[in-house]
């Protein structure tokens, strides 16, 4: 890690340390209850990883990633997944 990137915790008052644990935890509880009310974010993620894992590209990662997310089947592909994971529930 760079030293830039790294926090100086030691820079922050004791009631700053608390805000900002109390912000991480806060962050992190709202972060989950999105997921939960979302679960084609982790369709969307999985498939995703699938379609690394599966085809391997060598090349550009980025582009790659920007070609699977601009499918124009994306839409459905999820969908089914969706109904899929519902109807074995």
């Amino acid at each position: 890690m760079a030293a830039a990137d790294q926090m100086d915790v030691g820079a922050l008052s004791p009631e700053q340390q608390h805000k900002l644990r109390q912000f991480k935890i806060e962050t992190r509880v709202n972060n989950e209850k999105y997921l939960r009310s979302h679960p084609e974010v982790e369709m969307l993620i999985s498939d995703f990883l699938r379609e690394v894992f599966v085809k391997r590209p060598d090349g550009d990662i980025p582009q790659f990633a920007a070609e699977y997310f601009t499918r124009a089947d994306l839409r459905s592909t999820i969908q089914s997944r969706e109904k899929t994971h519902t109807d074995t529930q």
